[in-house]
């Protein structure tokens, strides 16, 4: 991913451009420059990949300050934004002179502005920087426990990874992410919708609601019609701009599927199919794993979560594992009365000593890489529930 930075005599003025930078999905950070109050930056302090100029009044100021941070980074790509369409001669002429390489009229619309950043993002290199934080959450058909999967292991990610972790509800037709945590969201899914044009991370940090635990929740949809009005495309920018705020991105995706989430399952680093071990679960897996890869979806980075497992159902999962090349990621206990009890409370499973918690975490574990996931440490009744069963 790039970095980038803007430009700007105002941070206000400026918000459009740095939503619309947040929602490519294509910069990993956002550094901001105010002049002329800012000096420009002395040797040694790392110069973004991209870097915006907002001009305003004074194009000359712009111009200068881009000229230094070229000076400092040669390959640094300078962009002029201006509202003045088409721009003058020769502000062209001393744009130019200054080492700007394009030009954009504002307001910058998020997609031209991506295609001109995959562009360039492919003659930058990585340098190791870190892909898409991602990780989407679905179930085979419904009922199987998609949700209940994505709320504990959100809060086993926040409350034991000391990683930013925000649950985004994209589930339809209704989001039940609030109810499994017991808090009363204000905003959700349809205002960061609504407000797509300046949806950056901090005004999306003020849709969100904040659990005990630390993770922080995108409220889902409270009526269910109101995905009628909803289009499916602006969810990828969402996702975007809540990928450069947090550490962990969970999207509870439910159990609809359609081709026009391709933008979303694409961009994940992982998507975790929960599933149970009977026939209409299998068979609906079955051909979710077929929709998955006719969208062009790695198989590498599709997992399985079995819910509700009890240890007779080994058999069954060995066609699905064949197929799939790989065993289940994890292997949930069937504890109804733990799992019922903390659905209905909204009090997700964390204490110690329970066999389904002590999965969870795990799960958590393996998914930052804290642990691999050839099983958990066994005592007691998680003997039977480790994530590669005994054959």
């Amino acid at each position: 991913m790039l970095t980038a930075a803007i430009v700007t005599a105002d941070t206000a003025g400026s918000a459009q451009l740095l939503a619309s930078l947040q929602q490519t999905g294509l910069v990993s950070s956002v550094k901001q420059w105010i002049i002329p109050a800012d000096r420009p930056p002395e040797g040694g302090e790392p110069i973004p990949d991209i870097i915006l100029l907002d001009i305003s009044r004074d194009p000359e100021l712009f111009f200068g300050f881009g000229a230094q941070l070229r000076r400092l980074r040669p390959s640094a790509h300078l962009i002029a934004c201006s509202s003045t369409a088409p721009p003058s001669p020769q502000l062209l002429l001393d744009a130019m002179r200054s080492g700007v390489q394009d030009f954009l009229s504002k307001p910058v619309a998020a997609d031209a502005l991506r295609e001109m950043l995959l562009r360039l993002n492919q003659d930058v290199p990585m340098n190791g920087r870190p892909s898409g934080k991602l990780i989407a959450v679905m179930g085979s058909k419904g009922g199987v426990g998609a949700t209940t999967v994505a709320v504990n292991l959100g809060v086993h990610l926040s409350a034991h990874s000391h990683k930013r972790v925000v649950l985004l509800d994209f589930a339809r037709p209704l989001g039940n992410v609030h109810l499994l945590l017991d808090i009363h969201p204000r905003f959700g899914i349809r205002d960061a919708i609504d407000s797509l044009d300046r949806l950056d991370s901090h005004f999306l940090s003020g849709l969100l609601e904040h659990h005990k635990t630390k993770l922080e929740v995108l409220a889902g949809t409270m009526q269910p019609e109101e995905w009628q009005n909803i289009p499916t495309a602006p969810l990828d920018r969402v996702v975007n701009v809540a990928q450069t705020g947090f550490d962990v991105v969970l999207a509870d995706m439910g159990s609809y599927f359609s081709s026009d989430l391709s933008p979303v399952l694409k961009s994940a680093r992982m998507i975790l199919i929960v599933v149970e071990v009977d026939v209409p679960s299998l068979w609906a897996l079955q051909r979710r794993l077929l929709a998955l890869s006719g969208l062009g979806i790695d198989p590498e980075r599709v997992r399985l979560v079995v819910n509700r497992w009890h240890k007779g159902d080994e058999d069954a999962l060995k066609g699905i594992e064949k197929d799939m090349k790989q065993p289940p990621l994890a292997f949930l206990p069937n504890d109804f009365r733990k799992a019922s009890g903390a659905v209905n409370l909204g009090s997700p499973l964390l204490e110690n000593g329970n066999p389904l918690a002590a999965q969870y975490r795990h799960l958590a574990d393996v998914l930052t890489g804290a642990t691999n996931g050839t099983g958990a440490k066994k005592s007691g009744l998680t003997n039977f529930f480790s994530l590669t069963p005994k054959r």
